[in-house]
């Protein structure tokens, strides 16, 4: 019986490392069903995303020569099984289209996430997350329980094994620390097309500079407010006779849209960090 892989991997950039890395694959059976690689210039950086099928039974041997090949690279991997459904957590606020979205897709069989748990500092949702049969955990935030709130947040987060984390559209910001456990693993949608209009009401500060394009950003979370590595943009056209909140209005399927999209390629593992900015085979 054959599986389903993905491997990505990133090392500095020199000739033949796909002939290391398919060789490898060659040796032990597995048909590369997709594969693409970019050489960033810039920073001498290579990086992979394979994706092949082998029989099941060698995937242990595959990995562990996968690894030795690796250390030869001074190289960073990654094996997953291909179509795998991602354990996931999602954090929202008060405005709900982005979870509504992601819920949608998921059961519809678009989005390969297992939501493991919705988390709010607000009650509006529990019955869209009862509808779904997913467990729904309010922790009010203050800046006085700010603390206890993240520790009961990471706690449902590492109970439930959630190997992503997403804020849809959840508008508090959270501590360093938090922003350091989930490095890598946790994907915000900023209403706005950054670096432009960062933090509170964007929509309200585009109206104010008059723009004619309106957009958002999905982005990895790090420490740094609305400034982590894009994964995924998008616009909508407006113009001055708008009001904020008709462009609020009219971003809200962008926002839903954007981060859709940096979800799923997030989930099939086509998107590889590079420093503060990412490569996103799609």
């Amino acid at each position: 019986m054959r599986a389903a892989f993905i491997l990505t991997l990133s090392c500095p950039d020199k000739p033949g490392i796909v002939h290391a890395v398919s060789g490898t694959l060659l040796r032990h059976g597995a048909n590369i069903e997709e594969a693409a690689q970019h050489q960033d210039v810039r920073t001498g950086q290579f990086f992979m995303r394979v994706q092949f099928s082998c029989e099941a039974e060698a995937k242990e041997a595959l990995t562990t020569d996968l690894h030795a090949m690796a250390s030869g690279w001074s190289m960073g991997i990654g094996l997953y099984a291909h179509h795998a459904p991602v354990p996931t957590v999602i954090l929202v606020s008060q405005h709900g289209h982005c979870l509504n979205d992601l819920l949608f897709r998921w059961k519809s069989g678009l989005l390969p996430i297992a939501p493991k748990a919705i988390v709010s500092n607000h009650r509006d949702f529990y019955r869209l997350a009862a509808s779904h049969d997913v467990p729904f955990h309010h922790i009010p935030v203050t800046a006085a329980t700010k603390p206890e709130a993240e520790a009961r947040q990471l706690e449902i987060i590492e109970r439930e094994g959630a190997e992503l984390v997403v804020l849809a559209r959840y508008m508090q910001v959270l501590s360093d620390d938090m922003c350091r456990q989930l490095a890598g693993r946790a994907i915000n949608i900023h209403h706005s097309f950054l670096p432009s209009f960062k933090g509170a009401r964007p929509y309200y500060q585009a109206h104010d500079r008059g723009v004619k394009l309106i957009g958002a950003t999905a982005h990895y979370v790090t420490a740094d407010l609305d400034e982590g590595p894009i994964i995924e943009q998008d616009v909508a056209r407006v113009d001055h006779a708008m009001s904020p909140e008709d462009l609020t209005a009219r971003g809200r399927d962008t926002e839903s849209q954007v981060l859709a999209r940096a979800v799923k390629w997030h989930t099939e593992r086509r998107v590889l960090l590079n420093g503060h900015s990412t490569v996103v085979f799609n």
